[in-house]
This record gives C-alpha cells, sequence and structure tokens, in this order.
C-alpha cells in the first residue's frame, strides 16, 4: 500500500481529504465491524471489515487500497450496497468517501443507530442482507430431476431470494433459479426461500438484477 500512497497526486489528495473532513463534521461515525467485500476499477473483489462508519463515510481494513479518488464499491452486512470513491489510504485499510442519495443517506444513518443500539436495547437480529426487488420478476425453477416450475421473484438478497410458486419442494432440495444454482432453506405460504450457493456479485446487485 505505501508504493500506491506514493503514486498519488498531491493535489488530488488533499482534495478527498478535505472531503473526508468535511464528513466528519457533518456526520456522527459510529464504532461498528461489519464484515464485507469490495470492488476497484481492476473489477477484482476482495474482502474487508469496517472500523467505523458514517452516511458519508466509512473507514475499512483492507489489504488492497487502490489510489485516492478510485471507484470502489463495497457490499456490507446489515448495510447492504454502497458506491463512493477512495478518500484517504491508511495503514491497515482506506477511507472511503459515500456518493449516496439523501434518502439513501438517510437509510445508513437509520441501519447504523440500529447497529449501535441493538446489543444495548436487545433488538433481534435483522435480515442478512439488503433485499431487492428485480425489475424482471418472473423466473423458471429448474428440479434436480429436469422438471421446471414457473415461479416469481418476491425479493433478492446477494445470498438467497423469495420466491412465489405452486407446490412444495423438499428442504434442502438443489434447484436452479433461472442460472443459479441454489438450495431450499424455507417454505411459506404460497412459495418458498433458497439460499444460493455462491453469494451474487455485489456489482451486478440492484433492481435490474437477472438471475
Amino acid at each position: 500500500m505505501a508504493s500506491v500512497m506514493g503514486q498519488v497526486a498531491p493535489t488530488s489528495g488533499r482534495l478527498f481529504a478535505r472531503q473526508a473532513a468535511a464528513d466528519q463534521r457533518r456526520h456522527r461515525r459510529v464504532a461498528v465491524a461489519l464484515l464485507g467485500r469490495y470492488m476497484l476499477s481492476d473489477r477484482q473483489e476482495y474482502p474487508c471489515q469496517t472500523v467505523d462508519m458514517s452516511p458519508g463515510g466509512v473507514r475499512l481494513t483492507c489489504a488492497v487500497g487502490g489510489a485516492v479518488g478510485e471507484r470502489i464499491v463495497i457490499y456490507l452486512e446489515h448495510v447492504g450496497r454502497i458506491e463512493g470513491k477512495v478518500a484517504r489510504l491508511l495503514p491497515d485499510g482506506v477511507a472511503v468517501a459515500v456518493s449516496a442519495t439523501a434518502r439513501k443517506r438517510d437509510k445508513i444513518a437509520s441501519q447504523l443507530t440500529w447497529l449501535a443500539n441493538r446489543a444495548e436495547l436487545g433488538l433481534p437480529e435483522d435480515r442478512r442482507h439488503e433485499r431487492v426487488v428485480p425489475r424482471q420478476a418472473l423466473a423458471t425453477l429448474r428440479l434436480e430431476g429436469g422438471q421446471e416450475v414457473a415461479a416469481r421473484i418476491i425479493d433478492v438478497s446477494l445470498s438467497g431470494a423469495a420466491l412465489a410458486c405452486e407446490g412444495e419442494l423438499p428442504l434442502d432440495s438443489s434447484v436452479v433459479v433461472g442460472r443459479t444454482p441454489a438450495r431450499v432453506v424455507r417454505q411459506f405460504k404460497g412459495g418458498l426461500a433458497v439460499e444460493f450457493r455462491l453469494p451474487l456479485s455485489p456489482d451486478r446487485f440492484d433492481e435490474n438484477l437477472v438471475l
């Protein structure tokens, strides 16, 4: 990371440092340790963990820092997908200036408040991952024997999906949702929930997702 820091243009570094300082004044940072993954412009995914976070910025412990000003896409447990730019390179990670709408920042603020108070107030665990409703909701379930079942996607997370369909499938049975291998983990009236064999990539996780 030191070699990367040596390549940063001084003007660019000062600019993002000022932006990060302004962010710290506007938003209260919450010390929270969330596991996640992130992707830089090389489109490679790397593991990370948060040190602290606010609606406008997040500090990550990670091995690959990229360059100041570089676009970064992060997926964090409980928070979901966020985007931003690398604001500072740190000895053990990076500080990121989050790019988000006012609505998204309000949502992050609510999530951070919940995370900060969860243990103290004894609140129950939330769902592991943020969920979206894809525009392309129709899907086909392909069963182990080759049978196909029409289904409608209720919502999707990086780790699984809820589906409306006819009939019941045994728990832990293998299915393919569209082109995505999964297994049945829960049944409910009128449908079922599946867990993907491999998590989806955060870079394609939005309403335009096609399984």
